[in-house]
């Protein structure tokens, strides 16, 4: 199985990293590293998280975000990483933007 990143949602991994790295120096890589770890452990957890609007939803354990993606068996392709601190319905919107 391998796990695809889609642009999308690698902006939005940037995006956040910009985010922590302007609130102390470092804090942006940390994050990264524990979003990647956190997409890398559905190697073997994906497909078990709960689904929202057809996606499903893995919680970062160490920072408040989500990673939206799906699986057929052989891919794993991320299409989203939101801030859970956003307002749920223009995740939901963002979502369906982002549906493939």
């Amino acid at each position: 199985m391998k796990i695809k990143i889609l642009d999308e949602a690698q902006a939005d991994l940037r995006e956040g990293a910009q985010f922590y790295e302007r609130q102390n120096s470092g804090l942006g890589t940390y994050f990264l590293d524990s979003l990647f770890s956190n997409i890398d452990s559905l190697l073997i957890y994906a497909g078990v998280h709960i689904q929202v609007d057809g996606y499903f939803r893995l919680l970062s354990k160490t920072f408040p975000f989500a990673v939206y993606y799906t699986s057929d068996g052989n891919m794993i392709k991320v299409h989203a990483v939101f801030d859970c601190r956003k307002n749920p319905n223009k995740t939901i919107e963002q979502l369906k933007r982002r549906r493939v």
